[in-house]
């Protein structure tokens, strides 16, 4: 079987081509950094415990406590120890199912905090930190990689950083340093997000900005949709799947205020499952999808207005910011078009690799659910001509556990260029070898195919490979 699907990779080269340019894979992991006005709100903390389980796949550069509108007087340290102490107690069952999670007391180390004060009245001479010297210093090292910031509340700890910068370093110097940032921000929680974007145009920045968060896609988190699983958001799922039984770190997911975990789309997109492509937040994954263009700021009333919102300037040049995808569920036969859809498509994929998680600081490896490891047997990138036939095949596709698996091929239509939809069912369940005949096309276009691959182990667990296929006129 090895030597038959070796001769039919080299077939397949000989007639698409070796592609001049692929993905780029890594085993490098992502440098991150967070920031959270944590006490606002629950929500920080069960998105620290859910942070925590994936710690092991990033290097955890800080978690620095900030203020926020929500929290405007106050920073807590303290509940981030007490959450990390909590880690540190089940990390040795975490190591039983993956290696590389950190020992409690390295992040310990790592965690800050920025001055208890409000948004830009924090900037400029006399407001240092030690979250924003630990923010200067992080930037400095001698590593090349990015350096990822989810900001969860305030910028403020972020901006003064950046203003010490531009005023302690030469200009030359600086430019690298805001070269290395990429910044996502849950909303703009202070009046330094805008100030950010406006005096530094080359740092990578997404957000939803806007006095509103009705107008955001981090909702799709939480939010009822059509189409949309409401019921792993529950507070009876959270109860049961995380909170219950589930030793000292889920005992330290607290019950949900106004919403659960508001601030997880900030570094769902950071994780490594074969979908999310952090360096292109258009691509789409777990944490939403985001194009590139100076929004507008909506003026139109809802129930998620904040009331004396500081800022009233308009953008004055483009970040990463919301998209709309049009998601239809063949489970509930209903869908609908959304910014929100591009996160609450993924959730009961995202929730139940949480669930898995969790159960993992307590269960033996042969107790718990493992991910499958999805394969292809072609490149992740090719080219064909408008009108050819070829195979999108996941041959070598596995599970650590021996679990049966599912296949899904489906086209991202958002993702890529081309504007229609390819000659294929778009729910072509359970084909691993799947035709799919290019559209003809006038010019080059790109069409993303996602393989989603699930487990049939409990809960179940799903991981993709996304293949981009550039379709050429004959």
């Amino acid at each position: 079987m090895k030597q038959f699907a070796l001769i039919r990779f080299a077939l397949f080269l000989l007639i698409f081509g070796f592609p001049a340019i692929l993905i780029a894979q890594t085993d490098k992991k992502l440098r991150v950094l967070v920031l959270s006005d944590i006490e606002a709100d629950p929500d920080d903390s069960q998105s620290l415990v859910r942070f925590l389980t994936y710690a092991n796949k990033w290097d955890i550069d800080g978690l620095i406590a900030t203020t926020s509108i929500h929290q405007k007087k106050r920073v807590a340290p303290e509940t981030i120890h007490k959450i990390v102490t909590a880690y540190g107690k089940v990390r040795a069952n975490l190591l039983k199912h993956e290696k590389g999670y950190p020992p409690a007391e390295e992040l310990k180390a790592k965690i800050k905090k920025g001055l208890p004060v409000y948004g830009m009245e924090g900037v400029g001479e006399g407001h240092d930190s030690e979250g924003s010297d630990w923010i200067i210093k992080t930037l400095e090292k001698a590593d090349d990689r990015p350096l990822w910031i989810p900001v969860w509340g305030g910028t403020n700890t972020l901006a003064q950083a950046l203003w010490k910068i531009q005023k302690s370093r030469t200009p030359q110097n600086a430019e690298k340093l805001y070269h290395k940032l990429r910044v996502y921000t849950i909303s703009d929680q202070d009046d330094s997000g805008p100030w950010i974007r406006k005096t530094f145009p080359t740092i990578f920045f997404i957000c939803s900005p806007g006095y509103t968060y009705g107008q955001a896609t981090w909702l799709g988190m939480t939010m009822a949709a059509a189409g949309a699983n409401s019921e792993v958001i529950s507070t009876s799922w959270l109860a049961k799947h995380i909170q219950q039984g589930h030793g000292l770190l889920g005992a330290a997911y607290p019950d949900v205020a106004y919403g659960m975990e508001g601030d997880t789309p900030a570094f769902l997109g950071l994780i490594p499952n074969g979908l999310n492509d952090p360096e292109h937040p258009d691509f789409g994954g777990w944490g939403g999808r985001y194009t590139f263009y100076t929004p507008t700021l909506s003026t139109a009333p809802d129930r998620f207005a904040r009331p004396n919102w500081p800022v009233t300037e308009a953008e004055t040049r483009p970040l990463w910011t919301n998209a709309v995808d049009s998601v239809y569920s063949v489970v509930e036969k209903s869908g609908s078009r959304s910014i929100q859809a591009t996160i609450w498509r993924w959730r009961e994929e995202f929730q139940n690799d949480f669930a898995a998680r969790i159960d993992w600081t307590t269960k033996p490896y042969a107790a718990a659910n493992h991910p499958p490891v999805p394969a292809l047997a072609h490149p992740v990138r090719f080219t064909v001509k408008s009108g050819e036939s070829f195979h999108l095949n996941a041959d070598g596709t596995s599970d650590p556990d021996g679990d049966s698996m599912s296949y899904l091929w489906f086209q991202y239509p958002e993702a890529g260029t081309y504007p229609g939809i390819v000659s294929f069912r778009p729910y072509a369940a359970n084909l691993y070898d799947l035709p799919v005949t290019a559209p003809v096309v006038s010019s080059s276009q790109t069409i993303h195919f996602i393989l989603k691959v699930t487990d049939k182990g409990t809960p179940a667990l799903t991981r993709y490979k996304r293949v981009i296929v550039t379709v050429v006129p004959k």
